[in-house]
């Protein structure tokens, strides 16, 4: 059974699943889109010429046409976790016969995170939807009946990230919604917080903004000049200790629920945005209240077209599980560039080790790109990871803030050497404590990394390369920060990856086999 689906509305992408496997999921952003850019024709039109012929099933991930007020939606619309609200009728597409297939966004976290999940069909598990606006737990039966078990917050990623924006000049008074970049940035500015004794001003604000119903109404910068901390600014220590304070209790807020309502030890599935935040996650595992707890790559509405494809696949078929892997975007793209001042030679890993060794940053440019917004060792900025320098310059190419901590890379077995943990971390979706102070570039203020484990069968190239980086200087370890433009997603042709390497001033880059240096 072939089933194309997509997903509207921001982070917009196509995927086809195909016998139970994902052939490939595109992202909009991806190729030097937007970043979080909507779906277009294009790319509708471009997805379905991968298929090889017409879907059995189109599915349409539910949305809304206009998020504020809410109003009507597209395909089953946004809410709803049951079966009760899908919609399925036959269509006439292409000149055949075909399934048309919709579920609620909120199904597409739910169905979407069990799917992809390594526990098997008939596992009971809770699951936690926590994004923009959806802040719910629920349980999943062994016949995948899906039952909420409360809401302990509504909108928590758009207070998580509102907070940031509420202290940032640079965000108008007046903007009508928080920036979606910001969640992210305050993830890193916690960071640098301190764990102080509470301030009435900081209770009083924290709680205005827990008790916010985002599903009524959004939440605007204007309504909160009164609050000491409009437009205090990021560098400020009583801001970034707020960040702390409130990023903890967010957390506090759904954790004190899974004690009090979530008793049977079952594994945990997170979805939703604020699955990036990796500081919750491992939070989440060190909690000791759940037997596991998955995070898929594409945890937030990257994996929501996925998520719905795996809903329709299970009404139709009665499987819920899905055969996938995290390199299931697009090959690159291998179209006119000029390569003038770069020499193309065969691709030598001992040579790579060394120049990484002397300092250079290179591109690094593997089969096909990976779903989700984390970089995963194929479409990546490398290098050496031991210098405090080497970080300051990865963000200076960036173009982004100094404060943005830098991500290592490293051999599975090199976990156990260089880091407290909670075990292997293929996706970059947990932290661990940095134990060596020769890791200065990848290690954050607060001494955490974000780090991504690597084995020979998850990745072979980045795995040789990262081998002989280890024979060249005792450590298997990198930097890896995803390969993008400014407010990009990831660069995806050979004409784009020129430029960026001429504007940035990378020492070289690496695609397949072929390393172009510096002439």
């Amino acid at each position: 059974m072939k089933i194309f689906a997509y997903k509207p509305g921001h982070d917009g992408h196509v995927a086809l699943l195909e016998d139970g496997r994902l052939a490939f999921s595109i992202e909009a952003e991806k190729d030097s889109g937007p970043r979080y850019g909507p779906i277009t024709p294009e790319l509708m039109l471009h997805g379905l010429s991968l298929a090889d012929d017409v879907p059995d099933v189109l599915a349409v991930s539910g949305w809304l046409r206009s998020f504020r007020p809410m109003a009507d939606p597209i395909g089953a619309g946004y809410f709803g976790e049951t079966e009760a609200g899908i919609i399925d009728r036959p269509q006439r597409f292409q000149g055949r016969d075909i399934r048309y297939f919709s579920s609620s966004h909120e199904r597409s976290h739910i169905v979407g995170s069990y799917a992809m999940s390594p526990f098997a069909q008939g596992q009971p598990c809770y699951a936690l939807v926590w994004e923009g606006v959806i802040g719910s737990f629920y349980r999943i039966d062994e016949k995948l009946g899906v039952r909420r078990l409360g809401t302990p917050m509504s909108g928590p990623g758009h207070k998580y990230g509102f907070l940031y924006g509420l202290a940032d000049p640079k965000l108008p008074v007046d903007a009508r919604k928080s920036r979606r970049e910001d969640a992210g940035k305050l993830m890193a500015i916690a960071g640098y917080g301190h764990d102080t004794p509470e301030t009435p001003q900081e209770r009083v604000l924290m709680e205005r903004l827990i008790a916010w119903d985002a599903v009524a109404a959004p939440l605007r910068k204007a309504d909160f000049t009164d609050t000491p901390f409009f437009n205090i600014g990021l560098d400020s220590q009583e801001f970034r200790n707020l960040a702390l304070r409130f990023q903890n209790a967010v957390f506090e807020r759904f954790a004190a629920f899974a004690r009090r309502e979530m008793t049977e030890g079952l594994p945990l599935l997170v979805s939703g945005g604020c699955g990036l935040n990796c500081d919750w996650n491992s939070a989440w595992i060190g909690s000791g209240l759940f037997a596991d707890v998955f995070v898929q790559p594409c945890t937030n509405d990257s994996g929501s077209a996925i998520g719905t494809a795996a809903d329709a696949q299970y009404r139709y078929t009665g499987n819920a599980k899905i055969a996938w892997d995290a390199y299931a975007g697009e090959d690159f793209v291998h179209d006119e560039a000029d390569l003038s001042g770069f020499e193309a030679v065969a691709r030598d890993d001992g040579e790579l080790a060394a120049r990484l060794k002397a300092g250079a940053v290179f591109a690094w440019v593997q089969g096909r790109y990976e779903i989700g917004p984390r970089a995963l060792g194929n479409r990546s900025l490398i290098a050496a990871p031991f210098s405090a320098e080497t970080h300051t310059r990865l963000n200076a190419i960036k173009q982004r803030e100094g404060f943005r901590p830098i991500a290592p890379i490293l051999l599975e077995e090199e976990l156990d050497r260089h880091f407290g943990h909670h075990g292997p971390s293929p996706h970059m979706l947990f932290f661990q404590t940095v134990t060596t102070d020769a890791l200065k570039a990848v290690t954050h203020v607060d001494g955490s990394a974000r780090a991504q484990t690597v084995t020979q069968a998850q990745n072979p190239q980045i795995h040789a390369l990262l081998t002989a980086f280890k024979a060249a200087t005792g450590y298997g370890v990198l930097c890896n920060t995803s390969l993008n433009f400014s407010g990009k997603g990831f660069i995806n042709r050979m004409s784009d990856l020129v430029r960026y390497a001429r504007d940035t001033g990378l020492d070289g880059f690496v695609v397949g086999d072929v390393f172009y240096r510096k002439a």
